[in-house]
């Protein structure tokens, strides 16, 4: 994707007071006012988000999968009234639930593309996390659904509905899995798409456990593996959906990423020339795909080795660490804290890194 005029940080000759003109980030600026104890010290807040490039744009993976789930909805529904099958009715009921996923999280893919406004400084990306957590939480409702019906039918076994049955679960596997594989290569980095993604890939199992239970069904006549092979099903859809419902919750109550390590990001800048100690740093998801961290670096150097350190900074973590937006303030050697007169929130290592 080409990298928009924001995707780097402009640290030299930017007016700190000026417009910013269509772009809410990638800039430095130093001005001296009084902390809440009186004292004075240089604030520097290096907005480097030398953005990690944004994921390409799903809207029509979106378009053919909610096509496809709605032709196959419209399908089951025709031919289960046909056949008088109240399997084939309830999978349309269950597969609307992907279409109301699917929906949702092609809502939230949209919003995070729209601009920040005065209202919502950081434009609507963390819908795309409040639709990651809807996703987990309709398919555990839906599966746990399903796992109820399959225990009412070990205790009251019925019939098994026949050939019909089988082969619309087959043309489940072609929509699911397509589906499904839209958002694939998106998934693994996106939990929206991951959402998506898993909602679609447990339906098709679902699907192709229907088929092979339904063969042989027809070949031994044990109906009694139809429910059985439902709660395996069920049971792996749920050990799979688990680590999306933990992640996105994490994301939603701005916990630090999965995949950041908050003392490797604290070691790091602490490594970086100037840098004599930091407290108070915070780094939570902003959407599903960018990350924000705010920083007090203590560093003795003048004006314009800070300029130089906070672009090295931005940088760094970029780079190293996938934080697009990055907010640092620094303190001189001995400055008193905002938040007291050392700082607050201690790790039990000592090191002091949040507040």
């Amino acid at each position: 994707m080409a990298e928009t005029p924001c995707d780097h940080a402009h640290h030299a000759g930017h007016d700190p007071h000026a417009p910013h003109q269509g772009c809410s980030h990638d800039h430095d600026h130093a001005h001296d006012h009084d902390d809440h104890a009186g004292h004075h010290h240089g604030h520097h807040h290096g907005y480097g988000h030398g953005h990690v490039h944004e994921p390409a744009s799903y809207g029509v993976a979106f378009l053919i999968g909610v096509t496809l789930n709605v032709a196959y909805i419209v399908a089951e529904t025709v031919w289960g009234l046909l056949a008088h099958s109240l399997s084939l009715l309830s999978d349309a009921g269950h597969n609307l639930s992907d279409v109301l996923g699917l929906g949702a999280a092609w809502l939230a893919h949209s919003l995070a593309k729209r601009a920040p406004t005065a209202r919502f400084t950081y434009g609507l990306k963390r819908s795309t996390i409040l639709s990651a957590l809807s996703n987990a939480v309709l398919l555990l409702l839906v599966t746990g659904g399903i796992v109820w019906e399959a225990i009412t039918r070990l205790i009251h076994p019925g019939e098994v509905a026949g050939r019909v049955v089988m082969l619309v679960a087959l043309g489940g596997i072609v929509v699911n899995g397509a589906t499904a594989l839209l958002f694939m290569k998106g998934g693994k980095d996106d939990l929206n798409l991951r959402g998506a993604f898993l909602h679609m890939a447990a339906d098709a199992v679902m699907s192709l456990a229907v088929v092979i239970t339904g063969l042989i069904i027809m070949l031994t006549g044990w109906t009694i593996l139809d429910p059985i092979v439902s709660l395996v099903v069920c049971i792996s859809i749920i050990f799979g959906t688990w680590s999306l419902l933990r992640a996105s919750l994490d994301m939603a109550l701005d916990g630090v990423p999965e995949r950041i390590d908050l003392e490797q990001v604290a070691t790091s800048l602490r490594a970086l020339p100037g840098v004599e100690d930091l407290h108070h740093l915070h780094v939570w998801s902003l959407s599903t795909t960018d990350t924000a961290l705010t920083v007090h670096l203590v560093s003795a150097a003048p004006a314009g080795g800070q300029d130089a350190l906070l672009r090295e900074a931005s940088t760094m973590l970029s780079k190293r660490f996938r934080i697009g937006h990055a907010t640092f303030q620094i303190e001189a050697p001995g400055s008193a804290y905002p938040c007291g007169t050392a700082p607050c929130g201690t790790s039990p290592g000592g090191s002091g890194i949040s507040c």
